[in-house]
């Protein structure tokens, strides 16, 4: 019934106008959300390009390093991030970033939510991973290819549909993300593609 009463009332509003238009002052009618549409885009964008290869990276470490000691603190690690508030993920970010910087930027924003990207894209690579038969890595490197070459031309490419999987969830989990952007990418009336600058997204508004 909520869904049903959102489309409803919410369908006859979206239109081109709405879609490339800036936002008008508070009491004025009308308006658009063509800032914020951009601002999430690069956001998102820019916070995928950080954390899926440091994600697909550590996945195939702790895939292929079950029982050492490092593999063990990298996975405590990962299931603890995995459990941190997303607010607080923001207020380290600003501590990091933002104060030493002097201001609030998307490129802050972006960093903020590929930390919360990082472990859905850790897991789900590494337990992908693990559901490979060891008969492949093994026919590999008993044709003489290197290491590095069996991990990236056939072990990877085999898991692919679940590394796949695990990015677009974190994408998800990360798109309607408001409390990380409040401490970093700030939020902005006017139309910015400046990544070292504030930037509006669509929670925010």
């Amino acid at each position: 019934l909520i869904l049903i009463y959102i489309l409803r009332e919410g369908i006859t509003k979206i239109n081109w106008h709405f879609l490339v238009n800036l936002p008008k002052p508070v009491g004025e009618t009308g308006g658009g959300i063509a800032n914020a549409l951009v601002g999430s885009l690069l956001i998102v964008f820019f916070a995928a390009l950080i954390a899926i290869p440091f994600g697909i990276m550590g996945g195939i470490y702790l895939s292929e390093n079950k029982k050492s000691r490092l593999a063990n603190c990298v996975r405590l690690s990962v299931d603890v991030l995995q459990g941190t508030p997303s607010i607080v993920v923001g207020i380290v970010i600003y501590f990091w970033i933002v104060k030493p910087l002097g201001s609030f930027s998307a490129l802050s924003g972006s960093v903020a939510l590929a930390v919360m990207m990082l472990p859905i894209v850790v897991r789900s690579t590494e337990e992908t991973l693990k559901l490979l038969p060891s008969s492949l890595k093994e026919a590999g490197l008993a044709l003489g290819l290197p290491y590095h070459k069996v991990i990236l031309k056939i072990v990877l490419p085999c898991g692919f549909s679940g590394v796949l999987s695990g990015i677009i969830l974190a994408v998800a989990r990360i798109a309607g993300e408001t409390a990380p952007l409040l401490f970093t990418a700030f939020g902005n009336p006017f139309f910015s593609a400046n990544m070292v600058k504030p930037m509006q997204s669509l929670p925010l508004l």
